[in-house]
């Protein structure tokens, strides 16, 4: 048996082998040890303390799921060896062999899987600087491919993808450019390397599409062959599934980065990578399995196709127009189970019994759902056309499978009664014969005269009598003993034997024959895959549809405009996911931006006061307009937006070498480098992670370069109060600020984006807030008013370091004199830069604005 073993596992040395002996898989050697430090189960083994000792440790074959799952989550391959023959027929050692291999990226049969996500496996081949890029899912037959030029180009589209595992050519020497580049952006990505020789494009011969890639995109084609080379590998050739390679549609959709889609919050939280508080949790009201993964792939890949996105508009406003229409599709969806996930198993043979159940009343929901769309237009009307509820199969299945049918299709008790006179025969005869053996109980019972005599059965010895020890003298001559108990013996009789026999073939007989009728449905089924994937795919399409629109309709959302303008127009806009947290009434905000006289908003305010809110919900409209949801606004009208890009907030890649000023720094020229006049950007303080003057050197010359080159739609949040001067020289720089009010020395919060600047951050208000000790805070206080004066003693000293308490600081060398006695006043220095002769009335009114808050807060004064 352990040189079976040890061929088997030559076979598959990169995944822990399961090796199934009886009712248990056992694993030997090094993947014993593994597997138990893994799974927490103990480890023993053969010929203990012995040269030859043989590690092991196994688990149930009945209960095997949750150990690989967990094998899987710890980044491991599981090779699953079965018996493929019938011990009892066995001549020798039983024939196994490895039926399934699991990978992360690799779960053709749902195993373990969650039903709202995707499992994604990618495969990369590269070749003079063009990169293939394939992605599929083993679990539903998702399959597409792309071409793209650059790795951080690629490393986007990979985290839209979300793999599993991703496949790369393998090379002689250490890890190549693209192992590189993958591992420093997505460090727990599962990479295998495959022979290069793999990735050939002539094994997606036969597939829907496959021509055409091979054609426009080789590379792209190259990367899709590796991946269903690796596919056959894994799944011994069932790869039925996979019917069509699409190209990606990358150019009618929105690119965004990991770090906007992470600062965006659009599938999970920052702080606790949850996904309550996050967009998709805002968004996500669907009813099936194939809906929920659906909305996740729109909201990480928004429209930029116009008359793809109104398609969608109209679809919700139809549905939420109706209440009617819109429940009786919840109902309807209600009933549609993993279309997608239960084909894909159906074609690659290994769908269960229940799941052919779950098929039929899926396609009796899909009938309804195509009824419920009768008469309607446009996108839903081809939806509905797109459904096929498939009638003879859903029928058979009907006809064929009882309605609460066994787990195991090996178990018998599957078909229904009068499908098959054959099988009703066996079930008869079968029956007739266990009457038979209860009534033999009693005539045995009168024969002997034993009142306690039992006739019972066990799968070790089949049927027997038990008769206790206190009437073992009346046992008759005519019994075979066969074991004897500590209380009594069991015994046989040449009669019980012949309806035993008659018993237990039936039942083999009767069992194998349902298998057969049932692996015969299976097949049907998975003849049908690829018109159950199209089914699937409008049902789905479906499902995300209506949660919109019953979002919208539970929440108060609007339709947007949609259009190829540079506009971005929104009045009373919500943050979607802000206002149903908070305790406090939301207060919306109106925001306006354009490709013209209003390109960036320069926004001051202090902490708290709601300056990335609003910025934030900015984005997060403009992206739920283009996947086709209604948004949290009274109106709004969205210029399509190609990119979005975030600079929010402060973090760190200690592990890569990066600071966080050095973060901040890359994304903000990845900002530079790939925005452009569809862009919205979106600037949450840049330049805090170094010296005032350095960081405020750098924010005045981003945003001048935003301004000036990149002409994107910008939303630029600072505590530089100095950067609003740049509204007096850019002619699309406008200056707004979330306004607050001071009362008895504390701020209240407004919440509402006031036009105009403030030269107040009120950071000190906010530390006192936040729990400061008041000692430090009234320090503060201290400081801040020595810095505002600028003032210098006698000996030239600044007067920062004075106090009424603290001991003089000692004199420090003339490095102090960040400020001249003669310095000109604020006001004085903003009336001597204003040209009188070009300035607007506009910029006059916002210029007086300006002039008077800083008189009222006392900085006007000549010092």
């Amino acid at each position: 048996m352990l040189r079976q073993y040890q061929r088997i596992k030559s076979l598959h040395p990169d995944s822990i082998l399961m090796f199934r002996l009886g009712d248990f898989y056992e694993m030997f050697y090094k993947d014993a040890e593994l597997a138990s430090s893994i799974l927490g189960i103990t480890l023993t083994s053969r010929n203990k303390n012995a040269p030859d000792s043989v590690p092991l440790c196994g688990v149930p074959y009945h209960s095997v799921e949750p150990y690989i799952v967990k094998l899987l989550k710890e980044g491991h391959k599981v090779a699953l060896c079965d018996q493929v023959e019938d011990p009892k027929a066995a001549r020798g050692i039983v024939r196994r062999e490895v039926t399934r291999v699991f990978t992360p990226g690799v779960i053709a049969d749902g195993l373990g899987l969650e039903a709202a996500c995707s499992n994604n496996l990618a495969s990369v081949y590269i070749n003079d600087g063009a990169i293939g890029l394939a992605c599929a899912d083993a679990s539903t037959g998702f399959f597409e491919a792309s071409i793209h030029r650059g790795l951080p180009e690629l490393n986007q589209e990979l985290a839209r993808l979300e793999p599993r595992e991703v496949l790369v050519p393998s090379t002689d020497g250490g890890p190549s450019e693209i192992e590189a580049s993958m591992g420093r952006a997505f460090p727990d990505l599962f990479v295998t390397r495959v022979e290069a020789e793999r990735f050939d494009p002539a094994l997606i011969q036969g597939l829907e599409g496959a021509a055409v890639l091979a054609r426009e995109m080789p590379e792209a084609a190259r990367a899709a062959g590796g991946l269903m080379s690796y596919l056959a590998a894994t799944q011994m050739g069932r790869t039925g599934q996979m019917t069509g390679v699409r190209v990606a549609a990358r150019a009618g959709v929105m690119r965004m980065d990991e770090e906007t889609r992470r600062n965006l919050e659009l599938t999970e939280t920052m702080r606790d990578r949850a996904r309550e508080g996050s967009l998709l949790w805002a968004l996500d009201r669907t009813k099936t399995a194939g809906g929920a993964r659906l909305m996740r792939r729109w909201v990480l890949a928004p429209l930029t196709d116009v008359a793809g996105i109104n398609a969608r508009l109209d679809s919700v406003e139809a549905i939420a127009g109706s209440p009617a229409l819109m429940r009786a599709l919840g109902d309807a969806l209600g009933g549609v189970y993993d279309i997608e996930r239960i084909a894909s198993r159906a074609a690659s043979g290994v769908a269960g019994v229940r799941d052919l159940v779950a098929l039929a009343r899926s396609l009796d929901a899909a009938a309804e759902i195509r009824g419920l769309l009768f008469g309607t237009e446009g996108l839903l009307s081809t939806l509905a056309r797109s459904i096929d509820d498939l009638p003879e199969l859903r029928e058979r299945i009907a006809r064929t499978l009882v309605d609460e049918p066994p787990l195991s299709a090996r178990e018998g008790g599957l078909i229904r009664q009068g499908f098959c006179p054959e099988l009703d025969g066996i079930r008869q005869a079968v029956s007739g014969s266990r009457q038979v053996i209860a009534g033999m109980e009693e005539s045995e019972r009168k024969s002997t005269g034993i009142n306690s005599l039992k006739i019972r059965f066990n799968r070790v010895f089949g049927y027997y009598i038990e008769i206790t020890n206190a009437n073992r003298d009346r046992v008759p001559p005519r019994y075979i003993r066969r074991q004897t108990l500590a209380n009594a013996e069991r015994f046989v009789t040449p009669k019980l034997k012949e309806h035993e026999e008659r018993v237990l073939g039936g039942e083999e007989r009767a069992r194998a024959m349902e298998f057969e009728i049932f692996a015969s449905l299976r097949e049907e089924a998975g003849r049908e895959v690829a018109s159950l994937q199209r089914t699937a795919e409008a049902a789905a399409t479906l499902d995300a549809l209506a949660s919109f629109a019953r979002v919208a309709s539970e929440y108060d959302y609007s339709r947007p405009s949609v259009d190829d303008s540079l506009a971005i127009s929104i009045r009373d806009g919500r943050h979607p996911i802000v206002e149903r947290l908070c305790a406090d009434r939301f207060v919306p905000n109106d925001v306006t931006l354009n490709g013209d006289d209003l390109r960036m908003l320069m926004i001051t305010g202090p902490n708290m006061a709601g300056k990335s809110t609003v910025m934030r919900q900015t984005a997060l409209i403009a992206l739920m307009a283009q996947i086709g949801s209604f948004v949290p606004a009274r109106g709004a009208r969205i210029g399509v937006v190609d990119r979005i890009f975030t600079r929010v907030g402060a973090s760190d890649a200690l592990a890569q070498g990066r600071s966080t000023f050095m973060v901040e720094m890359s994304e903000a020229a990845v900002i530079l480098r790939e925005a452009g006049p569809r862009s919205l950007v979106v600037i949450d303080e840049i330049g805090r992670g170094t010296s005032t003057f350095d960081g405020l050197a750098i924010a005045w010359a981003v945003a001048e370069d935003l301004h000036d080159r990149v002409k994107g739609r910008t939303m630029f949040a600072t505590h530089y109060h100095e950067l609003t001067e740049l509204a007096l020289t850019r002619p699309s720089i406008s200056n707004f600020h979330v306004a607050v009010r001071e009362w008895n020395g504390k701020v209240v919060f407004l919440r509402k984006l006031t036009p105009g600047s403030t030269s107040h951050s009120y950071g000190i208000q906010v530390a006192s807030l936040a729990g400061l000790p008041d000692a430090v805070i009234s320090r503060a206080r201290e400081v801040l008013a020595n810095l505002e004066a600028g003032e210098f003693d006698e000996a030239g000293r600044p007067r920062i370091g004075s106090s009424s308490h603290a001991q003089q600081a000692q004199p420090r060398a003339a490095q102090y004199r960040l400020f001249t006695a003669s310095a000109k006043s604020e006001v004085e220095r903003m009336l001597g830069g204003i040209d009188a002769n070009s300035v607007t009335p506009l910029e006059a009114l916002n210029i007086l604005h300006e002039l008077a808050a800083k008189v009222e807060n006392g900085r006007g004064d000549g010092r």
